[in-house]
């Protein structure tokens, strides 16, 4: 399982561990990942996905998982989460 969020597309960054003496090792910083359930009012159904805090936080202040799918660039969305969206859209065109 990769370190990657599935929705925003964050990733795993490289750096370097310094110690006291100036000496730098690589060293990576993973993100803050999390198993989660999000609700799909539009699919009407759960949906399961690994996505980091910070997106967390920016489903929540986007006003839902559907929102958040609808304003959301196709090229940072999984393979997965981008058939999500397109069965939104779907949903949306055909209750309008």
């Amino acid at each position: 399982m990769a370190w990657r969020c599935e929705l925003t597309g964050k990733t795993r960054q490289i750096g370097h561990r310094v110690s006291h003496s100036n000496i730098k090792t690589k060293r990576r910083f993973r993100p803050n990942l999390l198993n989660v359930t999000l609700i799909s009012e539009a699919l009407n159904r759960r949906v399961r996905l690994r996505v980091s805090a910070n997106a967390l936080k920016t489903v929540d202040h986007r006003g839902g998982f559907d929102a958040f799918l609808l304003a959301a660039k196709d090229a940072e969305l999984s393979p997965r989460v981008l058939d999500l969206k397109r069965e939104v859209l779907k949903k949306r065109k055909a209750t309008a």
